[in-house]
């Protein structure tokens, strides 16, 4: 099918984020096989052409516009459901090495069906629940960067994500507007985890009046062994 590119032509630019005519062909496959793919199994409620540009793939790739990520940084994206900001973030930078983690395996088959269609490399699938998985050192303090769209307290996500960054790495929770009372009641997890608030960034979508924010919390040690914690403690009783 033919799309008016020029909204995600036109976002990207006002992002700052280079592009070319694989990388717009990529995001165009990858609409339709979200589409065609959420008729099966449940990946997003949003599926209208435009509304998936703007608050899917530009929504991820805001982070680009917001901090420099070095060459070849690798990359984990907890709870990525339908591949974000993960896979968006490794089509505008294929040279990223991108690992997408869900527990979801349904939406696995769908990600790395999108990840061979669209001839990525360096990029991969993990089945398992983020706070099993920080658990193992094939993944623990490993990544430069961990991302996270999920809709959780900022402070069950710290618990969830940092276990994964290496000392002076960080972790990014892309977030709604208003962040400040989550922010707050997040600085006691900030620091029991190892970490430090460093800034937040504020911003308003391409083309559009959606507020968001991008919270950067640093990693500044090693993590210790007690975290993360299981999933019913993390709920129950957050740090």
């Amino acid at each position: 099918m033919n799309y008016d590119i020029n909204r995600l032509t036109d976002g990207l630019a006002k992002l700052n984020i280079s592009f070319d005519d694989l990388c717009i062909r990529r995001f165009m496959d990858y609409y339709e096989m979200l589409v065609e793919w959420n008729e099966r199994i449940n990946l997003t409620s949003i599926t209208d052409y435009e509304d998936v540009v703007l608050k899917h793939f530009l929504d991820s790739l805001a982070l680009l516009d917001h901090i420099h990520v070095p060459k070849k940084a690798s990359l984990i994206d907890i709870g990525t459901g339908a591949g974000f900001p993960g896979i968006p973030l490794k089509i505008a930078r294929p040279d990223l090495k991108v690992m997408l983690v869900d527990s979801l395996h349904k939406r696995l088959v769908f990600l790395d069906h999108v990840i061979d269609k669209l001839g990525l490399d360096d990029i991969d699938t993990y089945h398992s629940r983020a706070e099993d998985l920080g658990h193992d050192h094939s993944f623990r303090e490993q990544y430069d960067l961990c991302v996270s769209r999920a809709v959780a307290d900022l402070s069950v996500l710290c618990e969830y994500a940092l276990p994964f960054v290496k000392p002076g790495g960080v972790f990014v929770s892309y977030k709604s507007g208003d962040i400040d009372s989550e922010l707050l009641s997040a600085s006691s997890a900030i620091t029991t985890l190892s970490a430090e608030f460093d800034h937040v960034d504020r911003y308003v979508l391409p083309g559009s009046d959606i507020n968001r924010s991008l919270v950067f919390i640093r990693k500044t040690d090693l993590l210790d062994d007690r975290f993360p914690r299981n999933a019913a403690r993390i709920k129950k009783n957050r740090l």
